[in-house]
């Protein structure tokens, strides 16, 4: 029976080793195109539709996003207008910095720190931690965005939400440029 268990418990460790390699990375996407710019893309208007999803698949909310958008330089804001199927209304505003090899960094009054991304190819991955506000308290949870630019106009966006490592739920926008 030791032994069982014990090659059990090797063939679980040795998947989770490899599943754990198996992520993708953002360089993955280097040769897709068309090639994600943000500093293009998020520069204007911008219209955004996504829910929200329990980590059992669950809709929780629907929202639409009105985004406006400028950079100078190497420096973005990101002006973001939430209005959620309850009515309620949010804002957040991004400001951004665009450093080398597709590197950005960005700050938010309800983002904790700062935020880390990256581009490559048709891809951006944001990694940053949320103040949210639940039923009169708030939490900090962590955010793992990935958006893919579909064309000129259309940029999709998968974000997964943690708290202490445990998924929380998923976010699902569908970004479209005017």
């Amino acid at each position: 029976m030791n032994t069982r268990r014990h090659a059990l418990l090797t063939l679980l460790a040795g998947t989770a080793v490899l599943t754990g390699c198996a992520n993708p990375q953002v360089t993955d996407y280097a040769q897709e195109r068309p090639l994600l710019e943000l500093d293009r893309y998020f520069n204007g208007r911008i219209l955004a539709h996504g829910v929200f999803q329990k980590r059992n698949g669950a809709v929780a909310r629907r929202f639409t996003v009105v985004m406006d958008c400028h950079w100078e330089g190497n420096q973005g804001v990101l002006d973001e207008a939430f209005t959620y199927s309850d009515g309620t209304t949010e804002r957040r505003i991004w400001r951004l910095t665009k450093h080398a090899d597709g590197r950005y960094t960005g700050r938010a009054d309800d983002v904790v720190g700062e935020a880390q991304g990256q581009t490559s190819g048709n891809a951006f991955r944001w990694n940053y931690t949320l103040r949210l506000p639940v039923d009169g308290k708030e939490y900090e949870v962590q955010f793992d965005d990935w958006m893919f630019l579909v064309d000129d106009r259309v940029l999709l966006n998968r974000a997964t939400m943690s708290k202490f490592g445990v998924t929380l739920g998923e976010v699902l926008l569908s970004f479209t440029k005017q």
